[in-house]
């Protein structure tokens, strides 16, 4: 007899957005630091709605977080790989547990799940080679359930943009 899985419906309801939010989105993807009353004289309304409408923004998760992004080459970060990760088990707990470790990498500085012949993409800022080294040897490749690991040295960014809303 064939057991079949039954799944939990769940439906995450989309915030609603219209165009002045996504005028919001813009600027503030451009500048993050852009006030209030900037934004307001944008898009054409007082600073008490846009104040609620980034309130709303916030609050629903359209805006996770506010950041400052720094060029890795001027912070001895010269060094960027792209690590491409396959384990060797493929269970819940283990995809956890190596998620988990992944996390506590301050130099993994992206996370992919992805499909393919890896399991996992991973961004890799380090200060030159050697310490690039250190880190695969000393400390990537000693996480439980690690399978294979392939480098890729990232000889120049051509295009890096964190905007969606364009």
């Amino acid at each position: 007899m064939k057991k079949t899985e039954i799944k939990e419906q769940t439906t995450i309801a989309l915030p609603q957005l219209d165009k002045i939010d996504l005028s919001i989105l813009k600027m503030l993807q451009m500048n993050a630091r852009a006030t209030v009353k900037e934004i307001a004289e944008k898009v054409h309304l007082s600073t008490t709605p846009v104040h609620e409408r980034i309130k709303r923004l916030e609050q629903t998760g359209v805006i996770k977080q506010y950041a400052t992004l720094v060029d890795h080459t001027k912070v001895k970060k010269g060094l960027m790989v792209i690590c491409y990760v396959s384990l060797k088990e493929h269970s819940k707990n283990a995809g956890m547990k190596f998620i988990k470790s992944i996390n506590q990498l301050h130099e993994v500085i992206e996370c992919y799940n992805i499909s393919g012949e890896f399991d996992f993409m991973l961004k890799v800022v380090e200060e030159n080679m050697d310490s690039y080294y250190d880190f695969h040897v000393n400390r990537l490749s000693q996480i439980e359930n690690m399978g294979n690991v392939q480098s890729v040295f990232v000889m120049g960014v051509i295009k890096q943009t964190h905007q969606l809303i364009w």
